[in-house]
């Protein structure tokens, strides 16, 4: 499990296998989802556009223009709850809460950007049917729905009227809202997500979508690739047992390595094991076995304070220096470790689209996410694993960028271009 286990060209080559298979429709543990997005139609300036952003708790909405120098403007921007997070509610009520959300704002514009992040199987008319919920919403009989179709019924009966929808995704908006960033020149895109779970899209050429067949071959649009659910990454034998102690042993084995929701638990049994196999003094041994429920928020606050306050720091400050050392350690290895894979994701996706040799005109990396930006030192370590092997290896080349509100802009130029 240490960071110098993981091969990276190796973890590159399965990661891209993987992607190939997806794409052909083989199985893979990369699902691979076209989404009928495209990028190459000028943003409208001038043009007011609905947006929503249906989140894990919260339910966005507003308006979005784009200025002459094609910058976003967001107005009107409200915040709701989710409909399902305090009770189970009906489809038919999931709905008209959600257009009622919109009611204010509904004759603003004919178009509505509507990023909604759970797993949606996309049709060529920008709707989607939903395949499930995660487990904070409430609403079993929406699943199998489409929800641009069930949205539109909802506002036609609440008097808002009909709109063109265009759904997507978080990870898809956040690529999206790369476009135009600060008026730079970019050959590709990539939306990367890393916080609570992980996720990656990028644009791919039509004719390497093999599994479907009434594409246009000359055309491209983006791929949401479902990176949480690698599941050929090298692991450990605590990776191993940690999966099994999960909700969803056997799923979202990527994830499980590197994301907010479960970097902390897996210290914690790592932890356990060092405990068990005498690596901390007795002293503490003793204070870090009452430490439970380990959270992500937790080890990265011991990492930049190991001699300040927090469960971690006081529990192994019973024992000695060198006690607090190996729980650094510890603490540090698997935070890289987070980063050297996150880079193998990258690196495939830069490889797969096949743009980025020209260093005037890098791929830009749009990411999002608390853990990549508040994790100590794990996006330094992923600009360096980066340039270690894309930039001096493979001469692509890529600059990671922050776009506020991507999520918001990102639905606002999937509405006015698709």
């Amino acid at each position: 499990m240490d960071v110098f286990d993981v091969d990276f060209d190796a973890n590159v080559h399965l990661f891209l296998e993987e992607m190939r298979k997806g794409l052909a429709g083989r199985k893979s543990t990369l699902e691979m989802i076209p989404t009928y997005l495209e990028v190459e139609a000028d943003v409208p300036v001038g043009q007011r556009v609905i947006v929503a952003d249906a989140g894990g708790t919260n339910f966005r909405a507003a308006t979005v223009i784009f200025d002459e120098q094609k910058q976003p403007i967001i107005e009107n921007l409200k915040i709701y709850p989710m409909p399902g997070v305090e009770r189970e509610v009906s489809a038919d009520e999931f709905f008209r809460v959600m257009a009622g959300y919109l009611q204010e704002i509904g004759t603003a514009s004919d178009r509505l950007g509507f990023c909604f992040s759970y797993p949606v199987e996309m049709f060529p008319n920008k709707d989607g049917r939903l395949l499930r919920f995660s487990k904070e919403i409430k609403a079993p009989s929406v699943i199998a729905c489409m929800i641009g179709r069930r949205l539109n019924e909802a506002l036609v009966a609440a008097g808002v009227g009909e709109k063109h929808i265009v759904l997507l995704n978080d990870t898809v908006a956040t690529l999206l809202a790369g476009r135009g960033y600060k008026n730079r020149i970019f050959e590709g895109i990539i939306g990367f997500i890393l916080g609570t779970g992980t996720n990656c899209c990028y644009i791919e050429k039509n004719s390497n979508i093999l599994k479907k067949k009434d594409l246009d071959p000359d055309r491209s649009q983006i791929v949401n690739t479902e990176s949480g659910g690698f599941g050929r990454c090298h692991r450990g034998k605590i990776d191993i047992r940690f999966d099994k102690s999960t909700i969803n042993p056997g799923s979202q084995k990527f994830e499980k390595m590197i994301s907010g929701a479960y970097l902390g638990p897996l210290l914690g049994m790592v932890v356990q094991q060092a405990c068990e196999d005498g690596l901390f003094s007795p002293p503490a041994s003793a204070g870090l076995a009452r430490v439970e429920n380990l959270t992500t928020t937790e080890m990265n606050h011991f990492l930049e304070h190991p001699y300040g306050s927090g469960r971690l720091a006081e529990a192994v400050r019973e024992g000695t220096a060198e006690d607090v050392q190996i729980l650094y350690g510890l603490s540090d290895r698997l935070t890289e470790r987070a980063a050297k894979l996150s880079a193998v994701n990258l690196s495939s996706a830069a490889l797969q689209s096949g743009q980025g040799k020209d260093p005037t005109r890098p791929i830009c990396i749009v990411a999002e996410g608390t853990t990549f930006y508040k994790m100590k030192t794990l996006k330094s370590r992923i600009e360096f694993y980066l340039k270690d092997y894309l930039e001096d290896k493979k001469y692509i080349y890529t600059e990671i960028v922050r776009v506020e509100n991507a999520t918001l802009v990102g639905a606002a130029i999937a509405g006015l271009t698709n």
